[in-house]
Order: structure tokens, then C-alpha cells, then sequence
């Protein structure tokens, strides 16, 4: 699969609340903090020490210089530098690749619909900017708060799409294994916003 490419200065997005845009070094101890919270990380094997928090910090700015897109740093102007990360990335957990929407944010900053309003943005630019066919979000079932912001941006499941991880060891994490697939297509997206601003 081809995935689009951003011309580089096309990153940084502002929404009604947020600066998204890729990320700075000094977003590395933050992120590392984040990471390492059990709270946040619940519905993953284990926290992440300092070593593995860089390397994921490694990975996103890889995918920003090769796609000039993903995972946005998220900040609030004036308040947070960064409160987490939200956007769109290349994944292939469900067994192909697919365009995944994602986030995670530190628990100072839930429950204030932060999640929802990024992830908004990040489909727009996924569907009206790089002209995907269609978006995915996947997650374990128990992961409540994110299978509302799933919800809450228009995605919907099917069971059928329902996987298990192939990266989750089912000895040591049984509990993390099945994932429940929500997916929306650009049809769905234009329609949606259609009526949007019919109403």
C-alpha cells in the first residue's frame, strides 16, 4: 500500500483549542512522563521505561520526516506544552495496512474532550487533505474512554473486524489479546459533515 505524502511546513494545525504540530525535542521528557504513568498505559502491557518512550518518540518523528504526517504533538496555548500526542499513522496490526487514528493523552488532561477535538482534525486532514479511503481505530474492549471518542467522531464497529493483536503476548497478557476494529470511510465522513451543515 501507497500511503500520501505532505509537502514539509503543511504540519502544524490550530483547533478551537490546541496547537497540533509535529514534535520537538523537548517534548521527550513529558512524553516519557506520560508513558510511564500505570493510569494512562492501563490497557497496554506495562508502563514504559525512559529507553522504549524515546524510541517510540523516534519512530513518530521517522514517520513525520519520510510522510511529513502522524501523530501530532499536542499542546494548549498558554498552558501545557504538551499534554500528549493525537493524529493519524500508518499501522499494520490488523494483519494489513491500514491508516490508524490514535491518541493518548496524560491524565491531567482527560475528560475535557481534548481527544475528540484532535481526532476530528486529524480526519479531515486524512480524508479531505491526503484523500484516504477510509480510517481505522482499534483498541482492547475494555478501553472504554477511547471506544467513546471512537464513537463520538462518527466511527463505527463491526464484530466481524474484531482481531487479535499479533504483538500482544497471549502467555503474559491474555487480557490485551482481542481488540474490537472501528472504522469510517471518506463517504461516510463527507456525508456526515453534510449534514452537518444542512442542519
Amino acid at each position: 500500500m501507497t500511503f500520501p505524502v505532505l509537502s514539509p511546513g503543511q504540519g502544524v494545525i490550530r483547533t478551537d483549542r490546541l496547537l497540533l504540530l509535529p514534535w520537538r525535542d523537548a517534548d521527550r521528557e513529558p512524553h516519557a512522563a506520560m508513558n510511564a504513568d500505570p493510569a494512562v498505559m492501563e490497557h497496554f502491557p506495562g508502563t514504559m521505561s525512559r529507553q522504549l518512550s524515546d524510541e517510540m518518540f523516534d519512530l513518530v518523528q521517522a514517520h513525520w520526516a519520510e510522510l511529513g504526517w502522524g501523530l501530532w504533538a499536542a499542546e494548549i496555548p498558554g498552558e501545557a506544552s504538551f499534554i500528549g500526542f493525537v493524529g493519524i499513522a500508518r499501522q499494520n496490526a490488523p494483519g494489513h495496512p491500514v491508516v490508524e487514528v490514535g491518541w493518548r493523552l496524560a491524565r491531567a488532561f482527560w475528560g475535557r474532550g481534548y481527544a475528540t477535538e484532535a481526532a476530528e482534525r486529524a480526519l479531515a486532514l486524512g480524508f479531505d487533505t491526503l484523500d484516504l479511503d477510509e480510517i481505522v481505530s482499534f483498541t482492547v474492549p475494555q478501553n472504554t474512554r477511547s471506544r467513546a471518542v471512537m464513537e463520538r467522531i462518527g466511527m463505527h464497529r463491526d464484530a466481524v473486524d474484531d482481531f487479535d493483536h499479533p504483538r500482544i503476548d497471549p502467555l503474559r497478557y491474555p487480557q490485551l489479546v482481542r481488540h474490537v476494529l472501528y472504522r469510517l470511510t471518506q463517504r461516510e465522513w463527507q456525508a456526515r459533515h453534510v449534514q452537518e451543515q444542512s442542519a
